[in-house]
């Protein structure tokens, strides 16, 4: 195998990799449950009550009509609103946790990584969760809640949502 066949085989497998992590939808749900499988069971005939009470209006019903959280306008506070409605107790405050998700800065497509001056990500950010090294080169850190503020600020939508197991 010549070196350009072998850098063009492993270009293409990073791509196809990509791409089917791209195509996989992630679904994060509220930050206050304790068993998820309590979503598929209880959540059924319940109505919704969560997303409307939403301050921020990221907690959408699904096909499956279970709840679920879309950062792409805003972030969750933690306000407690949607486990205090909750009338199955699927959402209790007593369970309040980080949101199961890691938010990464993707560097391929984050203006700060190419050069150019961008703190879109850190100014939402509640927690002080994002590095800057030197002028640029963001890193998101340990004190990160998963909130999402970041990712709608985003002008280069850099930033991406990888689930964590619950």
């Amino acid at each position: 195998m010549e070196r350009r066949e072998l850098f063009s085989f492993l270009s293409s497998s990073v791509k196809e990799a990509a791409e089917k992590n791209k195509n996989e939808t992630v679904i994060i749900r509220p930050p206050y449950f304790n068993d998820a499988d309590a979503f598929v069971t209880e959540c059924q005939n319940c109505e919704a009550q969560c997303a409307t009470l939403c301050q921020e209006q990221i907690i959408f019903i699904g096909e499956d009509r279970t709840p679920y959280l879309d950062f792409s306008k805003r972030g969750c506070t933690y306000c407690d609103e949607c486990a205090t409605v909750c009338p199955s107790d699927v959402l209790l405050v007593a369970n309040k946790r980080k949101i199961f998700a890691d938010i990464v800065i993707n560097q391929d497509k984050c203006l700060s990584w190419q050069g150019v001056m961008c703190f879109s990500c850190k100014d939402p950010c509640f927690e002080d969760a994002i590095d800057f090294k030197a002028m640029f080169m963001p890193e998101i850190n340990g004190k990160c809640t998963s909130c999402g503020f970041c990712i709608s600020r985003c002008p280069a939508d850099a930033i991406d949502i990888l689930k964590v197991s619950e």
